[in-house]
């Protein structure tokens, strides 16, 4: 069996510090590691529970999860348990081949989340351009829409990842600047302005689709109206149009419901997406789900990948939805998030400008143009580890297992933090 204790976390205050072994490991990484990511001079060497720690062995209360992975915490024991029975009988077997735990995954997620089928993948990116593919295959076949006219429309701010799709899919030019050409089929729309969808769908009739996260993440955690899904989804029964939900970063009980657009409860968009902490950050593992009569128009051939449903990976996701369902994370989440936000609206600081999120789903708007990284690397050197998104928003998102002395003491680290900044 896994050892319960990899969860024990530590009271002890992390060191204030980062010395000679990180800059080294640092420097090794710079030398042989494509610089694509915005990484910071700490190095670390292991995670588990709410912690992370470095080759020097500071500790870190990780409230970045892994860009939202590791919601059940890191190295979760059931979790770890189901990587290891599985991995001794079968690891890999491809598509070519049905597999006992791959029908057992199937029909466990499908009626989890009340859809018919799912088409698996390995990321986020992948499955977003599945669900492309999805609704321009409708589009053509069941809508009729010519085969070079079908328009997916997302909003802007958006992300779903850095694919040739993704980048023609967004407005921000970090991600697509000098990669051209881009695809053409895409459009956009404010986020959070039913308005501007409508006007859209009225202009184009070859809208086949309409994909937007319910919050957005990479933006700085952007809470819509409280009924914007709702309209959402019945402009695109109006107008014929598939209703897609991101959840890739919002699912899994990061915002204190199983899937983000639960929260508005008549909501049940035609294609949702999943990845992330849908394998607990354990293994790479995405799906796409939709209803038969939307699904089953992509056919033998024409969509899929190699290690798409691998056998380890259902597992393990069947397991780490499991931890959700079983440990009542969800409704952890919306309590202890509820408390965090209460908290942290408290600070009364100028640096302070907006509080935005819902369940363990955070951000902090700083009111300094350009401090963002500063701040976010100041509170790792304080024991904290968060990353920072659009220049002033540090995201918080925590493991769900978290306690309430461990959100203190976070609360703790942010105000002085703050207090270092005025």
């Amino acid at each position: 069996m896994i050892s319960s204790s990899l969860l024990k976390t530590s009271r002890r205050a992390p060191k204030r510090f980062f010395g000679t072994t990180n800059q080294k490991e640092t420097e090794r990484n710079n030398k042989y590691l494509a610089r694509t990511y915005n990484v910071w001079d700490t190095v670390i060497s292991k995670a588990y529970g709410v912690w992370m720690e470095d080759v020097e062995g500071n500790k870190l209360l990780d409230f970045h999860s892994g860009y939202c992975c590791t919601n059940q915490g890191h190295s979760h024991p059931k979790i770890l348990q189901a990587l290891y029975d599985q991995s001794k009988k079968l690891i890999m077997c491809s598509r070519a081949f049905n597999t006992d735990i791959s029908g057992e995954y199937a029909e466990f997620i499908n009626k989890t989340f009340g859809y018919d089928k799912y088409i698996p993948m390995n990321s986020g990116s992948e499955a977003c351009e599945t669900a492309i593919k999805l609704a321009r295959r409708w589009g053509v076949r069941v809508k009729g829409v010519d085969n070079d006219k079908a328009t997916i429309i997302t909003a802007r701010k958006c992300f779903w990842g850095r694919t040739i799709g993704g980048m023609s899919g967004c407005d921000d030019p970090l991600r697509y600047e000098d990669f051209g050409p881009l695809c053409p089929g895409f459009d956009m729309v404010p986020f959070n302005d039913a308005e501007a969808l409508e006007e859209k769908f009225k202009e184009n009739p070859n809208i086949v689709g309409f994909m937007v996260e319910p919050i957005q993440g990479e933006a700085g955690i952007i809470v819509p109206d409280d009924d914007y899904l709702q309209k959402v989804q019945a402009l695109c029964k109006k107008y014929n149009v598939l209703f897609i939900a991101d959840e890739v970063q919002s699912g899994i009980g990061r915002t204190g419901y199983m899937l983000a657009h639960h929260f508005e409860k008549s909501v049940r968009p035609d294609i949702v997406i999943l990845a992330k902490a849908i394998s607990g950050g354990v293994v790479p593992f995405s799906i796409t789900l939709a209803d038969s009569h939307i699904i089953d128009h992509v056919g033998m051939g024409q969509h899929g990948s190699t290690y798409g449903g691998y056998s380890l990976g259902c597992a393990v996701s069947k397991a780490a939805i499991e931890v959700i369902i079983e440990e009542d994370l969800c409704e952890k989440s919306k309590v202890n998030g509820a408390f965090f936000k209460g908290e942290l609206e408290k600070i009364d600081s100028p640096l302070v400008k907006e509080i935005r999120g819902r369940g363990l789903w955070n951000s902090l708007e700083i009111t300094k143009t350009g401090l963002g990284k500063d701040f976010a690397e100041a509170l790792a050197r304080n024991g904290l580890a968060c990353k920072n998104t659009q220049d002033t928003t540090i995201r918080l998102a925590p493991p769900l297992i978290i306690e309430r002395p461990e959100l203190e003491q976070a609360l703790d680290i942010i105000e002085k933090t703050v207090k270092e900044f005025e």
